[in-house]
């Protein structure tokens, strides 16, 4: 398999930040790293993670609450006996609770781990960063880690657990297939379960819907076998909203997802995005959860008084109309403090009246950082560059 040129990726990704930043619309060439899924507090951001922008893609410039369907018709069966079962999950700190469609409760704050600044160098520095991060998160009360294959430091992200002493079945920890893995889902999972030191996960995303149709299919097939023998405890899926045909056959397939990645911030608010996800009882999670670190969302009026009012920082308003929207949000960072600042949202209540000014704010698709369309090219490039493996020791 062909490694991924992280030349020719920042080319595409700056492309790509570029047409979405001038509201150009779809991407139809090109490819990316979801270079999205860590946000870090002020500047540290490393982004958080999701694509979007296909021609089927819903519009979120509307809203539609007053649309209603039986929810209870979209619950799932539950994972199977294996070695999630050993699972614990409880609340820490004051981080809710959230009971997903499958009846596993889903801990809704957690740690991004993607450290886009260092992918393009020595993947031993990255995963040693990762570790340091992890560890530190942990420490701090965090109970919830994502990561990806796509961020070359699944080894790093495991080892930092291992160091921070928290037993495993205490933590939700999630993963993202590659669209490399698709071909063989399975023994991707077996790999990426190596990496990461542990027996099971407690949720595994397809990362992007890249590649054609039935390749997503066979991946996501392999994803509910291993569901059923307990080795993932819920499925997601990441990036959909891009591209509907792939999010359609996904629904149509046996075990529905658990849990939906888009991007969401105050400025690309997705409303209609989040309908879709609450039809099926879907629970949304949230990358770039701070807006990409724009200075123009981090220098906010709005957003500046409102944190005055609470004794807050501005990412810490964020992250708490992220919280009081429902949503499962994991912003990122490398930097200690601010891996402590992230989580101190729990002693506070945003009123009624500061949380529709933050509603407010929302741009819609024009607001978004990240939209591109998988068709073609595009979805070609995701599915024949596999991310680069760090082999070296800690």
């Amino acid at each position: 398999m062909k490694k991924l040129s992280y030349i020719a990726f920042i080319f595409i990704l700056c492309l790509t930040f570029t047409l979405a930043a001038c509201g150009t619309g779809n991407i139809t060439s090109g490819g990316s790293d979801n270079s999205s899924e860590i946000t870090t507090p002020n500047t540290d951001d490393t982004s958080d993670s999701t694509d979007t922008g296909s021609t089927d893609t819903p519009s979120d410039a509307g809203n539609t609450d007053d649309e209603t369907t039986d929810t209870n018709n979209y619950e799932v069966e539950a994972p199977g006996d294996g070695p999630a079962s050993a699972s614990n999950i409880s609340s820490v700190g004051g981080v809710p609770l959230v009971t997903l469609n499958n009846g596993l409760e889903m801990l809704r704050f957690g740690l991004g781990t993607q450290i886009q600044s260092l992918e393009s160098g020595d993947l031993g520095v990255l995963n040693r960063t990762s570790r340091t991060a992890v560890a530190a998160a942990l420490q701090s009360g965090y109970r919830h880690l994502d990561t990806a294959h796509g961020y070359m430091n699944e080894r790093g992200v495991g080892q930092g657990i291992i160091d921070s002493g928290v037993p495993r079945e205490e933590i939700w920890f999630t993963s993202k297939l590659w669209p490399s893995d698709y071909s063989d889902a399975y023994n991707a999972v077996t790999e990426m379960l190596d990496r990461l030191q542990v027996d099971y996960l407690d949720l595994v995303y397809l990362h992007h819907p890249a590649g054609s149709i039935s390749l997503i299919e066979s991946a996501w097939r392999d994803l509910e076998t291993l569901y059923r023998e307990g080795k993932i405890r819920a499925l997601g899926i990441s990036n959909f909203d891009n591209r509907m045909e792939a999010f359609n056959a996904i629904m149509d397939e046996e075990i529905k997802p658990q849990v939906m990645q888009i991007e969401c911030h105050p400025f690309a608010q997705r409303t209609d995005t989040r309908a879709l996800a609450e039809q099926y009882n879907i629970q949304v999670e949230c990358w770039y959860p701070l807006g990409h670190a724009d200075q123009r969302l981090l220098n906010s009026d709005t957003l500046e008084a409102i944190a005055e009012n609470h004794g807050k920082s501005v990412v810490q308003i964020i992250i708490r109309w992220h919280i009081q929207e429902g949503f499962s949000v994991i912003p990122g960072s490398t930097n200690a403090d601010h891996i402590q600042e992230n989580i101190e949202v729990f002693d506070f209540e945003l009123s009624d009246d500061e949380m529709e000014l933050i509603r407010g704010m929302d741009e819609g698709d024009s607001g978004r950082y990240y939209n591109i369309n998988y068709s073609g090219s595009v979805g070609n490039y995701f599915v024949n560059n596999a991310p680069r493996e760090w082999t070296g020791e800690f």
